[in-house]
């Protein structure tokens, strides 16, 4: 399997997380892999084999590109044969001004939008093997649509506090980073994202929590959840539960075996 991941420009740091690219070869027989949440929000370009999810009517076919919204429990994409996808990795409260949509908190959402025209362009860089510049291509994209948007800088000064302390702000702390009001923050963060600071704190609390299990798989979990600020290691273990469906200490004996699949690092698709 092959993964990059570029940094947006300048300009796109507070909107954007960065873009990325994986692919892999399932081979003939249907294969299966795992969305894990994150604090992010994606919109995902695929190429090769059809994509498609499991719902209570069946397997679905995935339209290109579709957009991953902020998830409280994996799922399951289903695919065969060689799969390549570009990925762009957004802030949860920025995605959807920088798309021109309504927010809302749809985990799989299918759109009809001008950002597939790139599905042919970028179909032909890949398949000419320069990756480098199908994302260069998404950056370009973006920053144009970026340029047509009118940022609240309440919101930008909400999600600098709340990227750099990973998550374990209260509420409170926030608006008081912010400089706003409880009131004021609510309002405004759930009319961009379509969730709440509590909602978006949470998986962001979870990555980091994820991500020190995935670097150090012998990680006192103890000692994590006093760093992080859960109340213990009962409520560290609850939440992290709540978002991957297995224990902390589950995913840190599976850690090493998925690192060597998919290589040292953490990716928002782990093979199933």
């Amino acid at each position: 399997m092959e993964h990059q991941e570029v940094e947006p420009p300048e300009t796109l740091r507070s909107i954007i997380k960065d873009f990325w690219y994986i692919s892999r070869d399932f081979g003939e027989r249907q294969s299966s892999f795992e969305v894990t949440p994150d604090g992010y929000a994606e919109i995902i370009f695929y190429f090769g084999s059809p994509c498609t999810i499991s719902t209570p009517d069946g397997l679905q076919l995935l339209p290109s590109p579709f957009l991953v919204g902020l998830l409280n429990q994996p799922f399951l994409l289903h695919t065969q044969g060689r799969l390549e996808v570009i990925g762009i990795k957004c802030f949860p409260w920025a995605v959807f001004e920088l798309l021109g949509l309504p927010p809302g908190k749809d985990s799989v959402r299918h759109m009809v939008h001008p950002i597939a025209q790139l599905q042919a362009p970028l179909a032909k860089w890949l398949h000419a093997g320069n990756v480098a510049e199908a994302l260069a291509e998404v950056a370009r994209y973006c920053e144009q649509a970026r340029s047509q948007m009118v940022r609240d800088r309440l919101l930008d000064q909400v999600g600098e506090a709340m990227r750099a302390a990973g998550g374990t702000l209260s509420v409170g702390q926030v608006a008081t980073a912010a400089h706003a009001t409880v009131r004021t923050l609510e309002r405004k963060f759930k009319q961009a994202a379509g969730h709440t600071v509590k909602d978006v704190s949470g998986l962001m609390r979870f990555e980091q929590a994820r991500n020190s299990l995935w670097q150090q798989p012998t990680t006192n979990l103890a000692g994590l959840a006093q760093e992080l600020g859960y109340a213990d290691q009962s409520h560290l273990g609850r939440e992290f539960k709540r978002y991957s469906g297995i224990t902390p200490a589950v995913f840190a004996r599976h850690a090493t075996r998925w690192q060597r699949e998919v290589n040292t690092d953490f990716v928002a698709f782990i093979l199933a």
